[in-house]
C-alpha cells in the first residue's frame, strides 16, 4: 500500500511533532542510510526466510555521517527538539530501520521524519491537524480528513499516562496518510482494528509504569502541597519524557517499525483492484449475489450453537457446484478424495467432445432440454463422469438458471434442480420417464471396446461406457428448435474454431439472449404491456418461434436480483407520467 504510517505527539513546549514514521519504498533507500549499512542489511535479509524481514544489523552512523544527514534532513531544527527526547524517537546518528519484502522487492523504511521534502510537508500538516483541529469528540478515537492536494488521513488519537505531565497524561496520534481516498475509506475497518491493538499495547505498558511511579511517589498530593509554585518549575525539567521512558520499553521503536511495516503490507494485500471493461454481465452479478448469500449463511452458522451435526443431505447449488461431505455410512467416498479425483480426471472436456461422444442427434436432444430448462438426469456409477458432464452442459446456460445436485441416492424433484446425478440403483418415477420435461442419460457398460473415438491420450476410460439418451418428448430431427441451439451447433461443427474460441462464442450468445430477456422482462413484468404488443416485440427481437419464447421465459428466472430490483425501483408512477405529458 502506497501510504505512510506515523506516530505523532503533542509537545507542551513545541506543539504537534512527528515522532516516528514508516514509508514504502519501491526504489533504493533514501538519504541517511549509508552503503555499508545497506550491505549489512542485505546480507541479513538474504540469510533469513519468509515474507518481511527486518534487519537486525542496523548500525549507527559515525558523527560525520550523522552530521551530514542532519544537515540535509527536512526535519525540525535541533533547537526545536526537547532536551529530554520528548520530541525525538531515534538518536541523531541513528540510520533508522529497514525491512525487506522478498516477495515484492519492497522496502519498508522507518525514520523520525520522511526524507523527501514534499512527503515531510504532507506528514507534518497531517500531524498538526490530527492533534489540533481534526479531533473526534472526547479527543480519543478515529477520524478521517484530507483533500486531493495534501492527501487523505486516517487518524486515531489517544492518551498515554505520565505521572509528570499536566493532567497526568500526554496526547498522541497514529496517522495513515495516502492519496487514494476510496482505498483509505475501504480500509477503515481494518486500520481501526489493527491500530487500536497497537494503541492498547502502548497504553497498557504506560499504565504499569504510571502506577508504579504513583505508588512510589504520588504526584497529586505533592502538587497540591506546592500549589503556588509555578508548574513548569515543579516538573524539574522532566516533562518532555520520551515514549520509551513512559512505557519502559527500550525496543519500542523497533517493535513499532515491525507493526507499521506489517500494517502497510497487510492492508495493501487485502484489497485488489480489478478492471471491469463495461458493465458487469448478468452472470457476474448473480455470482456476486450467491457469494454474498453464502457469506451470510456461513456467518450465521458460525454464530449459532452446534446442537447437532448437519445432515448428509445433498446440496442444491445455484450457479456453481459445492459438494457437501457425505455421511460415513454412505457408499460415496469422502469429499477430499472426491475432489482430488475430480481434479485428476475430467472425462468430458468440452461441448464439442461431448457431441462427438454422444452423437449429433443425441446431443441435440440433450442440449434442447438443457436450454429449455427441463430436468437433465444422469445415471452413472462414476461420479467424476457425471460431474464433468454437468460442468460442460452448464456452460450453455446463464449462471442464475443452473441448479445442480451433483450426485444423490434418491430422486429429487425438478423444482429443486435441473441437473441431477443419480447412482444406477435409484428408481425414477414412471411419470418422469414419460414426461416431456425431462431427459435421461444412462451410462452403461459398453458391449464392445473402442466404441468412441479417442481424442486425448487419457480417454481410454470412455471405451468402457455406453451412453443412452431417452426422453418422453424426443426432439425431431427436422424441428427448428431455438435459434441459439442452431448457432451453438454451427460453432461446434466448425473445425476451424478452437475450443477456446467456441467458449467465447457461447459467452457472446448467452449475453445476446440475456439482453433479449431483459427487454422482455421490462416489457411484460414491469410495464405490463398487452399480449399483442408482446408478440410484436418478440418479432422485433427475432424470437417469435415457440421454442424461443419458452427459452426466454426460462432464462428470465436467471436474472439477477440487482437488475430486477433496479427496474422495479425506477418504475414511474401514473401521476408522474401524466404530469410529464
Amino acid at each position: 500500500m502506497n501510504a505512510i504510517v506515523a506516530l505523532c505527539h503533542f509537545c507542551e513546549l513545541h506543539g504537534p511533532r512527528t515522532l516516528f514514521c514508516t514509508e514504502v519504498l519501491h526504489s533504493p533507500l533514501p538519504q541517511g542510510a549509508s552503503s555499508g549499512d545497506l550491505a549489512g542489511q542485505n546480507e541479513q535479509a538474504e540469510e533469513e526466510e519468509g515474507g518481511i524481514q527486518m534487519s537486525s544489523r542496523i548500525r549507527s552512523h559515525s558523527p560525520a555521517e550523522g552530521a551530514s544527514a542532519d544537515s540535509s534532513s527536512p526535519g525540525p531544527k535541533k533547537s526545536d527538539m526537547c532536551e529530554a527526547s520528548g520530541c525525538r524517537s531515534l538518536a541523531g546518528g541513528h540510520p533508522g530501520y529497514v525491512s525487506h519484502d522478498k516477495e515484492t522487492s519492497i522496502k519498508y523504511v522507518s525514520h523520525q521524519h520522511p526524507n523527501h521534502p514534499q512527503l515531510f510537508s504532507i506528514v507534518r500538516q497531517a500531524c498538526v491537524r490530527s492533534l489540533s483541529c481534526e479531533v473526534c469528540p472526547g479527543r480519543e478515537g478515529p477520524i478521517f480528513f484530507g483533500d486531493e492536494q495534501h492527501g487523505f488521513v486516517f487518524s486515531h488519537t489517544f492518551f498515554i499516562k505520565d505521572s509528570l505531565a499536566r493532567g497526568f497524561q500526554r496526547w498522541y496520534s497514529i496517522i495513515t496518510v495516502m492519496m487514494d481516498r476510496i482505498y483509505l475509506i475501504n480500509s477503515w475497518p481494518f486500520l481501526l482494528g489493527k491500530i487500536r491493538g497497537i494503541i492498547d499495547e502502548l497504553q497498557g505498558k504506560a499504565l504499569k509504569v504510571f502506577e508504579a511511579e504513583q505508588y512510589g511517589c504520588p504526584q497529586r498530593a505533592q502538587r497540591m502541597n506546592t500549589a503556588f509554585t509555578p508548574f513548569l518549575h515543579q516538573r524539574n525539567g522532566n516533562a518532555a519524557r520520551s515514549l520509551t521512558s513512559l512505557t519502559n520499553d527500550e525496543n519500542l521503536w523497533a517493535c513499532l517499525h515491525t507493526s507499521f511495516a506489517w500494517l502497510l503490507k497487510a492492508c495493501g494485500s487485502r484489497l485488489t483492484e480489478k478492471l471491469l471493461e463495461g458493465a458487469p454481465t448478468e452472470d457476474t452479478l448473480v455470482q456476486m449475489e450467491k457469494l454474498a448469500d453464502l457469506k451470510e449463511e456461513s456467518e450465521g452458522w458460525d454464530g449459532s450453537e452446534e446442537e447437532e451435526k448437519p445432515s448428509a443431505q445433498t446440496d442444491v447449488v445455484e450457479g456453481q457446484e459445492v459438494s457437501k461431505c457425505p455421511p460415513e455410512t454412505s457408499l460415496m467416498p469422502d469429499c477430499n478424495s472426491w475432489n482430488v479425483a475430480h481434479r485428476r480426471l475430467s472425462v468430458f472436456r468440452s461441448l464439442r467432445h461431448m457431441r462427438q461422444v454422444l452423437g449429433a442427434s443425441a446431443f441435440r436432444m440433450l442440449a434442447w432440454h438443457v436450454l429449455m430448462g427441463n430436468q437433465v438426469i444422469w445415471k452413472a456409477r462414476d461420479m467424476d463422469l457425471v460431474q464433468s458432464a454437468f460442468e460442460v452442459l452448464r456452460t450453455m446456460l446463464p449462471v442464475g438458471c443452473v441448479r445442480i445436485i451433483p450426485y444423490s441416492d434418491q430422486y429429487e424433484e425438478a423444482y429443486r434442480c435441473n441437473f441431477l446425478g443419480l447412482s444406477p440403483h435409484v428408481q425414477i418415477p414412471s411419470h418422469i420417464l414419460s414426461s416431456e420435461f425431462a431427459v435421461l442419460v444412462e451410462v452403461r457398460a459398453a458391449t464392445r471396446t473402442n466404441l468412441y473415438p479417442t481424442l486425448f491420450e487419457d480417454e481410454q476410460s470412455l471405451n468402457k461406457y455406453e451412453f443412452v439418451v431417452t426422453s418422453g418428448s424426443p426432439v425431431a430431427a427436422d424441428r427448428v428448435g431455438p435459434t441459439i441451439l442452431n448457432k451453438i451447433e454451427a460453432a461446434l461443427t466448425n473445425q476451424n474454431l478452437s475450443v477456446d474460441v467456441v467458449d467465447q462464442c457461447l459467452v457472446c450468445l448467452k449475453e445476446e439472449w440475456m439482453n433479449k430477456v431483459k427487454v422482455l422482462f421490462k416489457f411484460t413484468k414491469v410495464d405490463s404491456r398487452p399480449k399483442e404488443d408482446t408478440q410484436k416485440l418478440l418479432s422485433i427481437l427475432g424470437a417469435a418461434e415457440e421454442d424461443n419464447v419458452k427459452l426466454l421465459k426460462f432464462w428470465m428466472t436467471g436474472l439477477s436480483k440487482t437488475y430486477k430490483s433496479h427496474l422495479m425501483s425506477t418504475v414511474r408512477s401514473p401521476t408522474s407520467s401524466e404530469s410529464r405529458n
